[in-house]
């Protein structure tokens, strides 16, 4: 019989059928797209004709199409839904497409090619586009190895080989310590957890088949059993579960994993030239530096770190008054914090939730969406590779743009985390080409019958992956390489951060934000008061962030660490962390710098990318409306629709004018009166 990955795809807007392909068909089918995509290498090589820009560059872009195919509607499901023949088949690809694209890089006769094209540049007619194509493809290679030899260029490919196994190992140990631990809860574990959270342990006991409600590692779960559980030894229990991810001994262990791959990132960059593996990095990006991207956290860490401290003395205090000695615990800050913003604002999460319908938030992210971009979304019927997902044909003045699938509800098959990944992207050669995205959450699955309701940082991280939505389906370019998202790291969370702002639009939540129960919006005092909220507790956000930075940073910014848990704990004691708040993502589950090498050396780049979104949003602000047409229109024509056709600075001074300062974050953040 034919693989159905491998032929052509006659369903809505040619999604991928999964309903016709079953586990056992990948392996095959991406056997057989590697062979192709090598043919196809080896005649761009081999070929006698001259190099040009088109029998190059243009064919390079195209030689692995099938291959990409393949791989977008597998990535596109392995992360959202595993299982063992799922993961296996992640540990069988790893070194396979490492080893594939060390042959691309390491192919002498392509890249001799390349440099011909690079070296008469100036005398060819080539758009703004095709130079910055070129420009990146070649900096691609040389970055990958293509100007090493012999002995150097070997361990270069092993290396890469060998960092593709461990990203996969590690991420799937995560998954497993998340997937295997739960705590029963009995009727006198139930104390202090509201309606909401009592329903969502139910849910997630029927799952894991417990026998009644449980506490599990999903953070849509264990956050709200932190913040409202009278049992300290139970809140004690569960967070100490769940910073001991990836760190439990045994098979799933990411220790020696995190360890092995900072040894492996230092000498890829030696190998390549570079003093360390975050040098080689921020080469690519915005910061460019090291030292630029610590004098940034660090502008912000003194302010956030006061902030905390003083917050720290009052929770403390509420700790003693409840008649528990000794210091504020980690496993104490949500609960007293939850208990204090109460006091402060008057506000009950237990109360606002059900004003934060998962299904009317997502219609608020699609009309803002319409009001800023002319964006229309209509549900449709299509293979998906769960029923959880859902799809929506997204059109402007009647004309298809998009694809948008959601697939919002935790499972044990999904990672923890949200994400948005296009299983197929824009793009204009051989046709106009457009994008299959897909946004990845983990809400709290409601009792059957019930409306799924969301916290407001939910809400926040529905808006932000929609963000990053919007920037792969307005994207319009012609060549895939710089389509939608595929900009400098510093650089795309511009766009889903700014869009989170659209949620604290007042007129936006006084429409959407509707009672489930009786369809009544709500009240004007409860909305005043979450949004005069929204800053709360922003020390100890910002703090519990900013340490993870640092610690990537300072991991990659020198020799790896012999020990990568004794240099963390170093670098925070360094710091001053704070002792009740710890890192938001500790080494062990650090799956943004570790599971890939995505965000190594790179989680500073929210915060980069906030200094950005908090100036870019202003410009409404000073429009004086949040829809102002001219600059949703000039947003779109320079950031949302550039991908990476153009120097990510060079984009955001074409919106703006200039290039920010940290002040707009702080004073969005409500650290600009911190000491």
């Amino acid at each position: 019989m034919t693989n159905p990955l491998l032929s052509d795809w006659t369903t809505p807007f040619e999604l991928p059928p999964f309903s016709e392909i079953s586990d056992d068909d990948y392996s095959p089918a991406v056997d057989a797209a590697l062979t192709e995509a090598r043919a196809n290498i080896a005649a761009i090589a081999g070929n006698e004709e001259s190099p040009t820009f088109e029998n190059t560059i243009e064919a390079l872009e195209l030689a692995d199409a099938t291959l990409g195919r393949v791989l977008g509607a597998f990535y596109g499901m392995a992360g959202a839904d595993s299982n063992d023949a799922r993961q296996a088949l992640q540990r069988e690809f790893a070194p396979k497409l490492s080893a594939y694209s060390s042959e691309v890089s390491e192919n002498k006769e392509l890249f001799a090619r390349i440099e011909a094209i690079w070296n008469q540049r100036d005398s060819l007619d080539l758009t703004d586009e095709q130079q910055r194509v070129l420009m990146l493809t070649r900096r691609s290679f040389v970055r990958s190895g293509a100007q090493l030899e012999g002995a150097d260029a070997e361990a270069l490919r092993e290396v890469k080989s060998r960092l593709s196994v461990l990203g996969t190992e590690f991420t799937q140990n995560l998954l497993a310590d998340e997937r295997e631990w739960f705590m029963p809860l009995g009727p006198d574990d139930l104390i202090g957890l509201p309606d909401f959270v009592v329903a969502t342990a139910r849910g997630a006991g029927v799952d894991k088949d417990a026998g009644g409600p449980v506490v599990t590692l999903s953070r849509s779960l264990i956050v709200p059993f932190l913040q409202f559980s009278e049992r300290r030894d139970l809140r004690q229990k569960a967070y100490e579960a769940w910073v001991a991810r990836g760190a439990n001994g045994g098979q799933t262990d990411n220790r020696a994993i995190a360890m092995e791959t900072l040894q492996l990132r230092e000498q890829r960059a030696t190998l390549l030239g570079y003093d360390t593996f975050a040098d080689f990095k921020l080469e690519t990006e915005m910061a460019k530096t090291p030292a630029a991207v610590r004098d940034l956290l660090m502008q912000v860490w003194q302010p956030a770190k006061a902030a905390a401290e003083a917050d720290a003395k009052v929770l403390e205090r509420m700790l003693h008054q409840d008649g528990w000695d000794g210091p504020l615990e980690p496993w104490d800050w949500r609960f007293y914090s939850e208990k204090r913003r109460k006091e402060l604002h008057d506000l009950d999460e237990a109360a606002l939730k059900p004003y934060l319908q998962l299904d009317r938030m997502i219609e608020a992210a699609f009309a803002c969406a319409n009001r800023l971009f002319g964006l229309e979304f209509k549900g449709i019927e299509g293979p998906v590779y769960h029923p959880d997902v859902r799809l929506w044909d997204v059109t402007r003045d009647g004309v298809h743009v998009a694809v948008f699938m959601g697939d919002y509800f935790a499972r044990g098959s999904k990672r923890s985390g949200a994400w948005c990944t296009a299983m197929r992207s824009q793009k204009k050669l051989s046709g106009d080409t457009r994008p299959l995205v897909l946004n990845v959450c983990n809400f709290a699955k409601p009792e059957a019958g019930k409306p799924a309701l969301l916290s407001y940082d939910d809400a926040r991280t529905l808006f932000h992956e929609f963000g990053h939505a919007l920037h792969q389906m307005l994207s319009d370019v012609t060549y895939e390489s710089i389509s939608g998202t595929s900009v400098a790291r510093d650089f795309v969370e511009l766009p889903s951060q700014l869009y989170e702002h659209w949620l604290e639009v007042p007129e936006v939540l006084a429409e959407f934000a509707t009672h489930a129960e009786t369809g009544k919006p709500m009240p004007q005092d409860l909305l005043d008061r979450m949004l005069a909220a929204t800053t709360y507790d922003m020390g100890f956000q910002t703090v519990e962030y900013i340490a993870s930075a640092l610690v990537d940073l300072e991991f990659h910014n020198g020799p790896a660490p012999a020990d990568p848990m004794q240099k963390q704990a170093e670098i925070l004691e360094e710091i001053g962390m704070p002792h009740a708040i710890r890192m938001r993502h500790a080494t062990p589950h650090f799956a943004h710098v570790f599971a890939g090498d995505g965000y190594s050396s790179g989680y500073y780049s929210y915060m980069w990318s906030e200094v950005m979104d908090a100036d870019a949003f202003a410009a409404f602000d000073e429009a004086d409306d949040p829809f102002a047409p001219e600059i949703a229109k000039r947003l779109e024509e320079t950031v949302l629709s550039s991908g990476g056709s153009v120097d990510a600075a060079a984009l955001y001074t074409a919106f703006r004018g200039r290039l920010p300062g940290v002040e707009a974050l702080l004073k969005g953040r409500g650290l600009d009166q911190a000491a």
